[in-house]
């Protein structure tokens, strides 16, 4: 078999370094930004307990997400016409 035919879905080796080069690149920049955090005071420690946290607002924010969206359902009604309901803004 051919070299592009044993990558998975077709993919050439061409595309499989060009992948590997961008997430090198978006490593680097990953530690250049953590590095710019830690040089303005922030700890590690304060970096992961901020993801961590969130992580958890999100998760909350998914689950009122799909509480809406059944609620919307069930009234028949879209989940934008709740927002005012519930004095929610259409950016939350």
């Amino acid at each position: 078999p051919s070299p592009k035919s044993s990558q998975p879905n077709g993919t050439s080796k061409e595309a499989l370094r060009c992948e590997i080069e961008e997430l090198r690149r978006k490593d680097l920049a990953l530690d250049q930004e953590i590095a710019q955090l830690l040089s303005e005071g922030y700890s590690l420690k304060e970096l992961d307990k901020h993801i961590s946290l969130l992580h958890e607002y999100n998760e909350i924010k998914d689950a009122g997400q799909m509480l809406l969206g059944k609620l919307a359902v069930i009234r028949g009604v879209t989940t934008k016409q709740l927002y005012p309901e519930y004095d929610l803004e259409l950016s939350d």
